[in-house]
């Protein structure tokens, strides 16, 4: 089946999912969740052929630590999945009721957005995650994973179709697409596809705002900070650290930078230094901090770096104010934290940094659909039209207004026959779902 055939495929179910029940939906997520457990022997097999493969072909080590899709992240999707379920079904709600004329009624009301395309890396639970984010929110989808990952999203997206087929949802909704040569015939489908999500580097996600008409929703690189105040907690500062470092590092939320403030760096340095490197986190440093700590010197590519691996960068500023130049001059508007026991600077720093997420005294790994409750998420956006950070489900909607007349014409006004009144409606219009 050829990519304009996928993508017609997946039209026509887009148009059958937007209407499907909410019980439905939710007895299919639970097929999915199902067969999936029943399924992970399987997949763990073609997980470890793909990182065999991958390792022999030299992948890079943040890659391959994404690769693994193993009992313990399985369990994470499925119970991603299972909180779907429970959560409200984001079809059909009133987002605006109003009267515009005695017996003429406007309501805006959510709505699928109808195809998506995503282009992901090497993370098969990614593949599990967006698939269930565009179930429930009623969205088809066209799946293009990375190559290193084949055997393992062959093995998914089949018994995630499968599954959910055979609850009742239309066929052609998931499919998966696996060529390269796709993925640029894709590009020119605006006729079908209504959003392409990327989740690569930045070069790839330019390469495809600059080769497609279709609208693109995403982030590229993950450029993390972490300003440590001059009045910080000294006791939550290495724990946050080292975790915003070195929980998962190959995550996108994972810290890159971190700013420190100069009247508290001789007292924090030589303690984050210590345990950073007992977990092998390589440690880069400005000439301030390298006069505190002995680490090897920061080049200018440090800070605007994603290293998704195990190093670090540091630099000492000497106020908030540089703090978040520097942020707003290399981040990459992903997610950003700063450590300060003071409301008034935690509020400045919120309100000036220009990012997706901002955060107070807690760890940059927080940025993350599941976390947030969204169930899971498509992606990070980093962009500020329609969505912005962790995308749930609510990034993947949109709305129709629909109007409830009873024989009124746009004349009538004009004469002055009826006038518009414009006036807020309490009640809402019964969902269709």
């Amino acid at each position: 089946m050829t990519i304009l055939n996928r993508a017609q495929e997946a039209r026509k179910a887009s148009l059958i999912l937007a209407a499907v029940s909410s019980d439905l939906k939710n007895k299919a997520l639970e097929a999915m969740a199902a067969a999936l457990e029943d399924s992970k022997a399987e997949i763990i097999q073609a997980n470890r052929e793909d990182y065999r493969r991958s390792e022999k072909a030299d992948l890079p080590g943040p890659l391959l630590k994404r690769l693994i899709f193993e009992d313990e992240k399985i369990s994470q999707v499925i119970e991603g999945i299972r909180s779907l379920v429970s959560m409200k079904d984001p079809v059909g709600e009133t987002q605006m009721a109003r009267e515009l004329s005695p017996g003429l009624d406007l309501y805006r009301i959510s709505c699928p957005i109808g195809v998506v395309g995503i282009i992901f890396e090497s993370r098969p639970d990614a593949l599990v995650q967006i698939s269930s984010l565009c179930l429930k929110s009623g969205n088809a989808l066209l799946l293009k994973g990375g190559s290193e990952a084949a055997e393992t999203n062959r093995v998914l997206s089949r018994i995630i179709h499968d599954s959910t087929v055979k609850a009742g949802l239309p066929s052609g909704w998931i499919q998966l697409v696996e060529t390269r040569s796709d993925v640029n015939d894709m590009f020119r489908l605006n006729e079908y596809i209504d959003l392409l999500i990327p989740r690569g580097s930045n070069s790839f996600v330019k390469y495809i705002m600059e080769n497609s008409s279709i609208p693109v929703l995403g982030h590229s690189d993950g450029i993390c900070h972490i300003y440590i105040h001059d009045d910080a907690d000294l006791q939550i500062i290495n724990p946050i650290v080292l975790d915003s470092k070195t929980q998962y590092v190959a995550a996108c939320n994972s810290v890159e930078t971190l700013l420190v403030h100069k009247k508290i760096a001789s007292s924090v340095l030589p303690g984050l230094q210590k345990v950073l490197e007992e977990k092998s986190v390589e440690l880069v440093g400005c000439d301030r901090c390298r006069e505190i700590i002995d680490v090897a010197p920061a080049s200018e590519e440090d800070w605007s770096t994603e290293y998704v691996d195990y190093k670090l960068s540091i630099k000492i500023v000497d106020s908030l104010d540089d703090a978040v130049q520097h942020i707003n001059s290399f981040g990459s508007g992903h997610t950003d934290a700063i450590l300060t026991a003071s409301k008034e600077c935690s509020s400045a720093f919120m309100a000036r940094v220009d990012a997706s997420s901002v955060f107070w005294n807690c760890s940059t790994r927080f940025s993350d659909g599941f976390r947030y409750g969204f169930g899971a998420e498509i992606g990070v956006s980093t962009s500020k039209i329609h969505a912005r950070g962790p995308v749930g489900m609510e990034g993947l909607m949109i709305y129709k207004y629909k109007l409830l007349g009873s024989g009124q014409t746009v004349a009538s006004f004009s004469t002055g026959e009826n006038e518009y009144t414009h006036k807020p409606l309490e009640e809402n219009l019964q969902s269709d779902k």
